[in-house]
């Protein structure tokens, strides 16, 4: 073990400040960015920044006057909207921990995880009372629901109702007296599903989100990626209570950007704002991608979203899917990272050798996880925690540090120590890792197939799969088979149902990356089972989960 090291650390002049990193200097730095450009709900509203950092201040003060006070834990389940980002600023800024509830989990997860939070003030859309109505008696310690409508009307629930959102935002003072405080202070805390077991608290603070937010400011504007800065137009498609939305809100206002939020994700509404707010940038997983880019109004040409930069997330972007959105104008991008990570690791910025007007060239890149970005430290490891080379073939799993990770789950000790285990992050993700640092996810550990005493990605073949004419969405998982001990099984989504594609078409296709030595023979399903949809996650990924249930 190395001795420690003693730098020299000199003396503070006594009257030196040394503020604290607090979300409340993203909101005012944005303010003074922003100039002109709006916030817009839909096609209901549109404000301006220092409108925005008003009804921040009002809603600060609503939620006082509530009784809600500095450690307090407000739950938020909206659609994704203007209100949800004054709740992203207002609620950590009392000192409070904004709870961002997973309206898509079952009933009984949502509960459990407002129970395990300890929520004592939710505010609801009000499309959501049904769902809160029947669980209200079962969290007793929540002493108030604010109601947020899109347009006045009565109601009538059992639920004890401070009031409508905007009828008591619009009685509230406009400046609150924030205060600064440590920035280790939790600041947000949502729910994340694993493969087994209930819901896993993760908590991130100010101190965390700040680093983060600059961290990401500085990837999305960088050369080799540029999807967005002050001039660009925003535009989130993923759930603001999935990881903050990526954090993106918090780096688009600190930017100052046009920011346009659409409420529930409907496909007309989607491509009208895509269209009339000129949307620059925005981010998903593939499905919600695919979902767009087969839109009937996209494929025939009557929409052109040529220009849209989409970084995708979540799960692996297949090839295929980043031809098709090419083809269309649409540019994609990469990322990796998770609900423990805040989320930003990787993305897949072009080195500057790369000839960005050949597409064939930079496809591959494209579809990479990309370099760890600034502040982040990733190894690739063996089973036994050694480092591999970067060779861009040696597989192992992902472990990181970086200052926005998760500290601990929240209320879990054990599942804590095996996630931090030997003081990195453990991501359970499997990857290779190239010469130029350009990372490949290959697989989740729990999804690798496991056939004839080889490792087959499911990833790496629902790629070639996807490349394939005819096919709008590919799923592959292992099954249990006596002699081979797993054998892939692939669920196929016709972008023409009443075309579907020909299966011995598909093993012909893959024969030539058994050719290329890319895959093994084995590796070529004996089963293709055309589907009409694929089960996904509440976050719109692939639920291989209860696709090897159900086949099992």
């Amino acid at each position: 073990m190395p001795t420690p090291i003693q730098p020299k650390v000199l003396p503070s002049t006594p009257s030196a400040t040394n503020p604290a990193l607090m979300i409340a200097d993203l909101l005012d730095s944005g303010v003074r960015l922003a100039g002109d450009n709006p916030i817009v709900y839909r096609d209901q509203k549109r404000l301006s920044y220092r409108e925005f950092q008003t009804r921040v201040h009002q809603l600060a003060h609503l939620l006082s006057a509530q009784g809600v006070k500095a450690g307090d834990v407000v739950a938020v389940l909206d659609w994704d909207s203007h209100r949800y980002l004054e709740c992203f600023f207002a609620i950590p800024m009392i000192g409070a921990v904004l709870h961002t509830v997973n309206v898509r989990l079952a009933p009984d997860q949502i509960l459990y995880t407002m129970d395990h939070a300890e929520d004592v003030f939710v505010i609801v859309h009000e499309e959501f009372l049904p769902l809160m109505e029947p669980l209200a008696e079962k969290l007793p310690r929540v002493q108030k629901y604010l109601l947020c409508q899109e347009a006045p009307q009565a109601v009538n629930t059992p639920l004890p109702l401070a009031g409508e959102y905007e009828a008591l935002l619009a009685q509230q003072p406009t400046h609150y007296p924030f205060q600064r405080f440590d920035e280790n202070a939790v600041a947000t805390l949502f729910y994340t599903t694993g493969t087994t077991g209930l819901p896993k608290g993760v908590y991130f603070t100010h101190r965390q989100l700040v680093l983060h937010t600059l961290t990401e400011a500085n990837m999305l504007q960088m050369p080799g990626i540029e999807l967005m800065n002050r001039d660009k137009v925003y535009m989130p498609i993923t759930p603001m209570f999935h990881v903050h939305a990526w954090g993106v809100p918090y780096t688009a206002t600190l930017m100052g950007a046009k920011q346009v939020y659409p409420g529930r994700y409907e496909p007309e509404m989607l491509v009208k704002l895509l269209l009339t707010e000129k949307v620059d940038f925005s981010h998903c997983v593939p499905t919600l991608l695919n979902m767009v880019v087969g839109a009937e109004a996209i494929q025939s040409g009557k929409i052109s979203l040529k220009g849209w930069k989409v970084l995708i997330g979540g799960s692996a972007l297949p090839q295929g899917l980043a031809q098709k959105a090419w083809d269309l104008g649409i540019d994609t991008r990469s990322a990796y990272g998770m609900s423990e990570t805040c989320p930003l690791l990787t993305a897949a910025i072009l080195p500057p050798d790369i000839d960005q007007a050949d597409f064939e060239v930079q496809k591959p890149w494209r579809c990479k996880t990309g370099i760890a970005v600034p502040l982040v430290d990733l190894q690739i490891v063996s089973e036994s925690g050694e480092p591999q080379p970067h060779d861009g073939v040696s597989v192992g799993e992902v472990r990181v540090r970086a200052p926005w990770l998760t500290q601990a789950y929240y209320k879990e000790a054990e599942r804590s120590e095996e996630l931090w285990q030997d003081g990195w992050l453990h991501t359970g993700d499997v990857a290779t890792i190239d010469e130029r640092g350009f990372v490949q996810i290959r697989d989740r550990i729990k999804d690798v197939i496991k056939t004839g005493g080889e490792w087959l990605s499911s990833l790496e073949l629902e790629n070639m799969i996807s490349q394939y004419p005819g096919i709008a969405e590919v799923a592959v998982v292992g099954v249990a088979d006596s002699r081979w001990g797993e054998r892939p099984v692939a669920l196929v989504v016709a972008s023409d149902p009443t075309n579907p594609p020909e299966a011995e078409g598909i093993r012909q296709h893959l024969q030539q990356f058994v050719d290329a030595g890319k895959i093994n023979k084995w590796a070529i399903p004996e089963t293709l089972l055309m589907v009409n949809e694929i089960p996904k996650t509440s976050v719109g990924k692939l639920n291989k989960k209860q696709i090897r249930q159900e086949l099992a």
